[in-house]
């Protein structure tokens, strides 16, 4: 499957907004409050965005839990109902554009967008690409069983489990030696 660029920075924004959310009740929000939303911005690299305020912040939070249900999406029809919704809501303009150094490319949110309007147009339009392209099991949790990070399987067989096998996927491969060796020895 081809990948541009800006769908690939779409892609990795939105695995990276959804991760933001806290896991359960007690776990902090990665994003707490509006300098958190900045940093974020900022860190993604995101263009045309204005100055951000509570407004913004709660507005992004919604998207984010939008984004989270494509990710758990049953099937197909489902995701891509869930992601005409949210592609429709944002007022998608698409543009071509060619700023900061980057090559010609498209933004699909209108001029002046909002932070969150801008997140759902892209980044919506990045994961209708893979549902057109028929890759939506791509859009995966960690299978670990003490993390649901969201994650994009861009493995060429399919075949990604974990959000980082340096850590959920070595920590469970090291518990599965573990309990082997218990087993032989006890």
């Amino acid at each position: 499957m081809l990948i541009t660029h800006d769908t690939r920075c779409a892609l990795d924004t939105v695995v990276d907004l959804v991760n933001t959310a806290p896991e359960d009740d007690g776990a902090p929000d990665g994003l707490e409050d509006v300098a958190a939303l900045a940093d974020f911005v900022a860190n993604h690299r995101m263009s045309d965005v204005g100055v951000l305020s509570e407004f913004d912040l709660s507005a992004v939070r919604r998207i984010r839990g939008r984004f989270a249900g494509i990710f758990a999406a049953p099937d197909c029809r489902t995701a891509a109902g869930m992601i005409n919704e949210l592609v429709a809501a944002a007022g998608t303009t698409p543009r071509l554009t060619d700023h900061d150094g980057y090559d010609w490319h498209v933004h699909y949110f209108a001029p002046g967008a909002s932070v969150a309007d801008h997140l759902a147009a892209d980044c919506g339009m990045a994961l209708a690409f893979f549902v057109v392209a028929g890759e939506r099991e791509r859009l995966r949790r960690c299978e670990a069983p003490d993390c649901r990070r969201a994650f994009v399987d861009l493995s060429r067989n399919r075949s990604r489990r974990y959000c980082d096998s340096r850590t959920c996927g070595n920590r469970l491969h090291v518990a599965a030696y573990r309990a082997r060796r218990k087993e032989a020895a006890g």
